[in-house]
């Protein structure tokens, strides 16, 4: 058994959420397309590396640098046992015979010393309980050189794709929003926190590319919205209400949701951070 030690994480992502993201992978890699190709344009994957895919999930990245990787190896990690069991059908349907994936915890797992080239996350080095931790134990698992390119999303504020549907379900209510720094979705949006914590971790010429890119809700607004109350921090906001106030809840999801409609579906702009390091 690998040792676990974030546990709150674990537990959510070996359960509800993991479950939830597997039951609507196509609509959440289809929501990130637009991330996923900036983060694989930066990340360079060479013919020869040895990559890391901290946070992988289901695996939509960790065979994507598989295609590149082709005289090299991936391997995927993840605290998921359901989403890696589905990377693995994936990368057993495309016969993709350079490609790995463990249940592991980043901050503890002994990775193998000096191996990664490059190490990649979409959205997955966000939820460490200790992120110092985890990016110096990273560190010793990689190559001299290697180098880290990592998407993590700015601060609330700034990504529409959250924030309205997440004013929509509060309906006026004084909620908190979900806080920077903790482990979470935002928990990486202060690039200067961001910096020093690679920094004593070992890095060196960290870098932040500023990227605004749409975020995919779906095709119409009914897509979206029921898209939207399923997100792992929107799912929440349902909790305490009575039916009546649930449906008039989802009722301003969709409308505001229909307001952002076009031609192409409902895309709701993101920012994120394009984070590049290396030892």
């Amino acid at each position: 058994m690998p040792e676990i030690v974030n546990l709150d994480q674990a537990a959510a992502w070996d359960g509800p959420s993991g479950e939830a993201w597997v039951a609507r992978e196509e609509v959440q890699n289809r929501a990130l397309r637009a991330h996923t190709e900036r983060l694989l344009t930066a990340a360079a994957v060479r013919p020869g590396d040895h990559v890391l895919d901290v946070g992988c999930g289901t695996g939509e990245t960790t065979r994507a640098c598989a295609r590149l990787a082709v005289d090299g190896d991936v391997l995927g990690v993840d605290l998921s046992t359901v989403m890696l069991a589905r990377a693995r059908a994936a990368a057993a349907a495309e016969a993709l015979t350079n490609v790995e994936f463990q249940r592991a915890d980043a901050q503890v797992h002994p990775f193998a010393p000096g191996r990664a080239d490059l190490v990649i996350s979409r959205f997955g080095v966000m939820f460490f309980a200790d992120p110092g931790a985890a990016f110096t134990n990273i560190g010793r698992g990689m190559a001299d050189h290697g180098r880290l390119v990592v998407v993590v999303w700015q601060d609330f504020a700034r990504n529409e794709w959250m924030r309205v549907p997440w004013d929509a379900l509060a309906m006026g209510r004084p909620l908190p929003t979900p806080p920077a720094g903790a482990a979470g979705p935002f928990g990486l949006a202060d690039p200067e926190h961001v910096r020093s914590v690679l920094e004593a971790a070992g890095f060196r010429r960290v870098g932040f590319e500023d990227v605004a890119v749409p975020y995919d809700y779906g095709p119409d607004a009914d897509a979206a919205a029921a898209f939207a109350r399923e997100i792992g921090v929107m799912r929440p906001l349902l909790a305490d209400l009575d039916d009546d106030a649930t449906a008039r809840a989802l009722d301003a999801l969709r409308d505001a949701m229909a307001r952002r409609e076009t031609r192409d579906g409902v895309l709701l702009d993101s920012r994120v951070w394009i984070v590049t390091a290396f030892r």
